[in-house]
């Protein structure tokens, strides 16, 4: 029986998917259900599945970063994107040979990526994967979100606090919360950082862990132990930072 995980941080559209691949797949084995970026890639390490339906957006790590990952996490796993992109985002897809899937999914298309994905084994190698986030470099940016924060108010103690972004060492997930860490002390963001991560500037915050970001310009080095985990070493902090295993492949390219 093959396995794989789903990833796509809509709920509804998430059912849809899975209410689908049942019916086009009825002996796929769902080992995972993701709704971010991190959860997926951890899953993938984890579970090591047969295919992977990542959505491209996603809270954190986007669906290419996964594939990124994962492509050393389980090599084995073969890789369908699912995009709300536009024309010329598929026409990327189409010139790498990369299977993805249209929102919204049409059944007749699911059932034929289904079919070539049963016929075949391998994940995407990495020059195609290098050549389709070039590819989408543009598309990407003309939907982009929201400018990044730059500002964050922060509670420490009875006192608030406004909060430069770029003086954030990191940040942690504190339940339904989030901890900020600057070279100062620590303070509480009333913000989950599923939220945060979307307002945050992408090319320097960078997911480490599924319950940590940090801040580039805070780190100071990254050791990488025998068992292919690693650790953050920042400037202005003493204490390090665990790297999840699956995240060390995206951490070595920053």
């Amino acid at each position: 029986m093959r396995t794989c995980v789903v990833a796509e941080d809509e709920a509804l559209l998430r059912e849809s998917l899975l209410a689908q691949l049942r019916t086009a797949w009825p002996a796929l084995q769902v080992v995972a259900e993701c709704e971010d970026g991190a959860s997926a890639l951890e899953a993938i390490a984890e579970h090591r599945p047969d295919v992977a339906f990542l959505d491209i957006r996603m809270p954190g790590l986007t669906g290419l970063e996964v594939a990124a990952g994962a492509a050393e996490a389980s090599p084995s796993t073969q890789v369908v994107f699912v995009t709300a992109y536009n024309q010329y985002a598929v026409d990327a897809f189409e010139r790498g040979a990369i299977d993805y899937l249209l929102k919204p999914i049409a059944p007749d298309r699911l059932a034929a990526t289904v079919q070539r994905l049963q016929a075949r084994t391998g994940n995407l190698d990495a020059a195609t994967l290098a050549a389709l986030v070039e590819r989408l470099g543009p598309a990407r940016r003309a939907d982009d979100a929201p400018p990044p924060l730059t500002w964050l108010t922060a509670m420490a103690g009875r006192e608030t606090r406004l909060v430069l972004v770029d003086d954030v060492a990191y940040f942690r997930a504190d339940n339904k919360y989030t901890t900020v860490m600057t070279a100062e002390g620590e303070a509480l963001l009333r913000t989950p950082i599923k939220e945060l991560l979307e307002r945050l500037d992408p090319a320097m915050f960078k997911q480490i862990h599924r319950s940590t970001i940090v801040n580039l310009k805070a780190v100071a080095g990254v050791v990488r132990d025998e068992s292919g985990r690693g650790t953050v070493r920042l400037k202005n902090r003493p204490e390090t930072l665990a790297v999840s295993q699956p995240f060390m492949t995206l951490f070595r390219h920053m």
